[in-house]
């Protein structure tokens, strides 16, 4: 197998000056076992106290081998993968020479024009914390002081998904109920999975910024969740304190940020440059920067770093390229259960091997727009394109035709006249569409989440000629599909799938893997319905089917999604029977058993994401409409019927209640066994007083 690393990050001089003169406790974005080694050698043999540095860097979904971004994995809902493809990312991260991630993102994105929401697992908390607690167990491993153990990082700390208008780094109004309820909990699945440390967001709380709240990051963090690990800033997110209008200068947001227990300033220099002079003031106490110093101190003693400097840097291992085929074939498998079948009218899909197959669009061959955001180190000559998966899948190559038919974001000199022509040729047309991947992550937020007008205008020619056409999207969120790619004959969601693209979107297409990944995200009807999300509160007004005036909806669009959260096909034909309950009142000392049958119709083997969802009636809150309670994968065969058992506890109706409180409240719930937020029919039990 040929491997082609990226160039190691070389240790500059100002770098191994500031380790001598310690003024850095971690370096972060180098790679390379060597490097590190030089650097730990300085830091130990040079610097006066000789406390080696933690090595960190951004590796969120993959090293070398890339994997789905984090929001097109939540799709598979399937933790224990997600499990497997961080303990990847983990091994070939800590071969070339870094202790710590900055991941995983553990917000919860509840407006898709936010870009970051690629970097998570969606809108719901439930589908959150699993994610969160496996990513935490696969980065790190049974073992921190292995050598390829690498500390996690849930980020960002806390409530960075509710930003104003979807807006990148923008303010956060937020009622506590929903931030304690639906922003938190993924980061205390994270803490209980292992965690030890956690990076600031950039935005405020209600006015008070994230990296200088001292309720938060003392009172919450260290005071009622009792965490015991170190507190990172995200990227100069102590300078910008000056820029929110909370500090006045440097040493002030030092001193804020320092005090409210934000341990690790990253990128800024303000710690090193105003922290003595704040303790030698006392406006800092010298306790806290103690107890700040003592935590780093046993975050490199847990890793085993104080023991041995040298540790993941070992320059035999990072050249050891053995483990990469299995890498592979995993990112193949992650890839194929990340996708999402929408629509099959017809049942086009799965495509014949025989077919004329027009594959068109600007990533039928494309090669530079597969990683997905926030990937830095990964090997890019072993990426698949669509072409590659598709010619490796038929047995000949004659069958299919290739036309670009436009770029990613503007038309193509005889672009669409080459595409009508081979979608005239063609038996069916695979449409290759999306965002480009510079549209998704950071600072890339979007007012209208449609594709680019280029591609629309070429779905709509082709479309036009009568060929059937099958749409795959590739995109970092969900999208408000339009025209002839709303109506097409068949939509795949492909997100960005990383190194195996090509071959795991193939597997999907022509059969060789039924497709059993659900949305993690709600796909509206429209931009303009932002924010979105399947568990939002009721209103005095609800929506009638029939969309009366004077009710809760737009003028144009129900008040609904076009494709809902959880919604997914195989190459089956699933049907649920009724949800039961077990009793019809649930003492609170009790367990309540939900039962649902469920038969496969169809002539295939189908993977089923089955869906537990509750409703409280009457509240001391408004409570969603609907909330996800758990969920569960499970194969039926052709024409084979199973028994779906969920066991609900009181403590899961547990809610921030109007006095402030957490609990459950007595009354009556609705109950539902579905396959999505907007299937099934529930069934009713009451919880009773205590």
């Amino acid at each position: 197998m040929s491997y082609d690393p990226p160039r190691p990050i070389l240790v500059s001089s100002s770098a191994a000056s500031d380790v001598v003169k310690r003024q850095v406790g971690a370096l972060f974005n180098g790679v390379g076992a060597a490097q590190g080694r030089e650097i730990q050698r300085v830091a130990v043999e040079e610097s006066r106290l000789g406390i080696p540095v933690l090595l960190a860097a951004d590796v969120i979904h993959g090293m070398r081998t890339v994997f789905p971004i984090p929001l097109g994995e939540a799709a598979s809902f399937e933790p224990a993968l997600a499990e497997r493809t961080a303990r990847a990312t983990a091994v070939e991260a800590t071969a070339a020479g870094l202790h710590w991630t900055f991941a995983p993102a553990v917000d919860i994105a509840r407006d898709q024009r936010w870009g970051r929401g690629a970097e998570g697992a969606g809108e719901d908390t439930v589908l959150g914390c699993a994610f969160a607690e496996a990513r935490v167990r696969g980065f790190q491993g049974p073992d921190l002081r292995a050598a390829d153990s690498l500390l996690a990082t849930p980020k960002h700390f806390a409530a960075y998904g509710a930003v104003a208008a979807g807006m990148d780094y923008n303010y956060v109004e937020i009622s506590e109920g929903t931030l304690q309820d639906v922003h938190l909990p993924p980061f205390k699945a994270a803490f209980d999975a292992g965690a030890l440390t956690v990076m600031t967001a950039f935005n405020d709380i209600n006015g008070v910024p994230a990296s200088a709240n001292h309720a938060l990051l003392t009172g919450l963090l260290r005071g009622h969740w009792d965490f015991p690990g170190l507190v990172v800033s995200d990227y100069t997110a102590d300078m910008e304190l000056i820029a929110h209008g909370y500090a006045e200068d440097e040493r002030d947001a030092t001193r804020r940020a320092f005090t409210a227990g934000m341990d690790m300033s990253m990128q800024s220099g303000f710690y090193a440059a105003h922290l003595p002079g704040l303790v030698e003031s006392g406006e800092v106490p010298m306790a806290l920067l103690d107890a700040s110093v003592r935590r780093v101190l046993s975050l490199k003693a847990a890793i085993g770093l104080l023991d041995d400097p040298y540790r993941s840097l070992d320059p035999s291992r990072e050249d050891d390229i053995s483990r990469l085929e299995a890498h592979e074939t995993l990112a193949r498998d992650a890839g194929r259960r990340s996708i999402v079948l929408l629509k099959n009218e017809s049942d086009v899909l799965p495509l014949r091997r025989d077919a004329r197959i027009a594959l068109v669009g600007p990533f039928a061959r494309d090669r530079d727009n597969i990683e997905g955001c926030w990937t830095l180190f990964g090997d890019k000559s072993r990426y698949i394109s669509l072409e590659e998966g598709f010619r490796a899948a038929l047995p000949h190559a004659g069958s299919l035709e290739i036309v670009d038919g436009c770029g990613l974001e503007s038309p193509l000199e005889g672009g669409i006249e080459a595409a009508v022509a081979a979608a005239r040729r063609a038996e069916v047309v695979v449409l290759a569409l999306g965002e480009p991947q510079r549209y998704s992550g950071e600072a890339q937020s979007r007012t209208r989440i449609v594709l680019p007008a280029a591609q629309q205008v070429l779905a709509e020619a082709v479309s036009a000629t009568g060929t059937p056409v099958v749409v795959l999207l590739r995109n970092g969120r969900a999208l408000a599909l339009e025209g002839a790619v709303r109506d097409a004959r068949a939509i795949v969601v492909t997100w960005f799938l990383g190194s195996q693209t090509g071959h795991a979107v193939a597997d999907v297409v022509f059969g060789d893997y039924s497709p059993s990944g659900r949305l993690p995200v709600s796909f509206p009807h429209d931009s303009g319905q932002q924010p979105f999300f399947y568990n939002h509160p009721r209103t005095g007004r609800p929506e009638t089917p029939e969309m009366s005036e004077f009710k809760a909806r737009w003028r144009e669009h129900p008040n609904t999604a076009l494709y809902p959260f959880g919604h997914g096909l195989g190459y089956g034909r699933i049907e649920y029977g009724a949800t039961t309950v077990d009793m019809a009142k649930l003492p609170v000392s009790d367990v309540l058993t939900v039962r649902a049958t469920l038969r496969n119709h169809g002539t295939r083997a189908v993977e089923e994401v089955v869906q537990l969802y509750v409703h409280d009636r009457v509240a001391s809150r408004v409570r969603p409409v609907r909330e996800l309670k758990g969920f569960r994968k499970l194969m039926l065969q052709p024409g084979e019927s199973q028994e779906v058992v969920f066991r609900l506890a009181p403590a899961q109706l547990a809610f921030t209640r109007a006095d402030g409180t957490h609990g459950s409240e007595p009354g009556g719930f609705d109950v539902w066994i579905a396959p999505s937020a907007m299937a099934g029919v529930p069934a009713r039990f009451e919880l009773l007083p205590r």
